[in-house]
């Protein structure tokens, strides 16, 4: 878990590309050699995946998508495969004796950013 960077430690400033992209319902801000966490992805660790569904491009220049910028795309290794820390969900009623507790690990694939291009 040391190589996870989160993307709060990139100020805007900082940076001379950047993109924002789309994928398991969520949008993410990137950059070049970043660690990042999205919902569970098809592949195996060390396959490259493909982002087509960027949403903004940023650096010198910005271009903003209409959805999605043309041309554009992020490129990233599969890292690994793994599950989040474990939550717990506890049902409460009170006076009436019901109580269910139930464990959830959220499955997750971790990737590094190795290509911004468009």
């Amino acid at each position: 878990m040391d190589s996870y960077t989160p993307p709060s430690q990139f100020p805007l400033g900082e940076m001379s590309m950047y993109a924002v992209i789309k994928t398991g319902g969520k949008q993410y801000r990137v950059t070049e050699g970043q660690n990042l966490r999205v919902e569970k992805l098809v592949g195996d660790p060390g396959q490259t995946v493909t982002f087509n569904e960027v949403l903004l491009l940023g650096g010198d220049q910005t271009k903003i998508g209409q959805p999605t910028v043309a041309g554009a795309k992020v490129e990233a290794q599969i890292v690994r495969h793994d599950r989040a820390d474990k939550i717990i969900v506890f049902k409460f009623r009170r006076r009436k004796n019901y109580r269910r507790k139930q464990g959830h690990r959220q499955p997750y694939t971790e990737l590094k950013i190795t290509a911004i291009s468009g």
